[in-house]
């Protein structure tokens, strides 16, 4: 037979005096109902958890560390009546009985109100929910990146996987809300649970990718924090991110931004569009290079009668703007002479339609 605890051997000893209620209850608890006694040992060892750690995520081969009998550790210790008890099992069973229905209501509501999680789907969206609490609250938001990892934890990942499941969520209530079938709601985010989210971070969800948005709050904290906006890469670095290089590229290209974003730019962080001089020239392509700079060869041919270009001189050409409505006239200078020189000089790699051309203004390409 398995040793009695200490406590059990001083009430049998029938010598001495014992109090009336404590004998019933041990005959209660050990003899016309154990199974009663080990759900209380299981609620108290639960407890005792859950004040250490604040959870109820405890390992399956966990067992209540051994203490010298009759002792007990003060403070945040356990008792020694409960050494060896397989907490870990205890509650792996609890959420066995409950899935099966087989649990009273009483027992239900004694182990919610330590914070109970009864599947394990739910036990993985706690754990992922208390990392991306700690990790929100270094570095004060929730839009981590990809490879953001806290305590351990693969929190950028699985923020990634929440937003595609909050995603696929909010579609399928549009559908709804259309009239359309939804046959299933399978990999969608509850409300709940993104309620959940939304209270560490309401902006934890973007429509436009989250770089955009850790982006804009880093540099919206700057502001808040005295500092002015950056406009130049380099300028200001956080977490990671050049903020002066984020807000150069939002002015320049403030025409291909939602009109959300754009408001919010404008009248949150204080980003305006881009002016036309600010913004560089677009890049002429080799084609039109070679366009402009055969143009001027034409040029110079019809007005001197032929193309032996000084090496050094310099054609200038006269672009009316009637391709570029809005356009004016404007002149470039084209280095022609080194121009022709490098023509003649790359014959043999020249297209046959570019020799052509050139045949035509009088250029011996051979």
């Amino acid at each position: 037979m398995p040793s009695e605890s200490a406590p059990a051997r001083a009430l049998l000893k029938f010598s001495t005096p014992h109090d009336p209620a404590a004998l019933a209850a041990f005959i209660r608890l050990r003899v016309l109902n154990p199974e009663h006694e080990h759900w209380r040992r299981g609620i108290e060892a639960a407890s005792l958890y859950h004040r250490l750690h604040d959870d109820l995520r405890v390992p399956f081969t966990f067992r209540i560390p051994a203490k010298e009998e009759g002792q007990e550790v003060q403070g945040e210790g356990w008792p020694a009546a409960l050494a060896g008890f397989p907490l870990g099992q205890w509650i792996a069973d609890a959420r066995r009985f409950y899935t099966r229905g087989d649990m009273d209501a009483e027992r239900v509501e004694e182990l919610e109100k330590l914070g109970m999680v009864w599947s394990h789907h739910d036990v993985a969206w706690e754990e992922g929910l208390t990392a991306a609490r700690g990790w929100a609250e270094e570095n004060g938001h929730l839009l981590a990146p990809l490879d953001a990892v806290f305590q351990g934890a693969a929190v950028g990942i699985w923020l990634k996987n929440a937003r595609a499941a909050a995603r696929r969520a909010t579609e399928l209530e549009q559908r709804q809300a259309e009239g359309l079938p939804v046959t299933s709601w399978a990999g969608a985010l509850s409300t709940e649970r993104r309620e959940q989210l939304k209270e560490i971070d309401p902006s934890w969800c973007p429509s436009w990718p989250v770089e955009w948005q850790r982006a804009f709050h880093l540099v919206h904290q700057h502001l808040d924090e005295g500092g002015t906006l950056p406009v130049a890469a380099g300028e200001v670095v956080r977490q990671g991110e050049d903020l002066g290089r984020w807000v150069r590229a939002q002015r320049l290209e403030f025409d291909k931004l939602t009109s959300v974003q754009q408001w919010t730019c404008e009248h949150v962080l204080g980003i305006t569009p881009a002016t036309e001089e600010e913004k560089p020239k677009a890049r002429v392509s080799q084609a039109a290079k070679w366009a402009m700079h055969y143009a001027a060869a034409r040029q110079f041919y019809e007005r001197e009668g032929h193309l032996t270009v000084p090496r050094k001189h310099i054609e200038t050409l006269v672009l009316d703007g009637a391709e570029d409505e809005g356009q004016e006239q404007r002149e470039m200078s084209l280095k022609l002479g080194a121009w022709v020189s490098n023509q003649r000089t790359r014959a043999a790699t020249l297209s046959p339609e570019r020799i052509e051309q050139l045949s035509k203004i009088g250029m011996r390409c051979a």
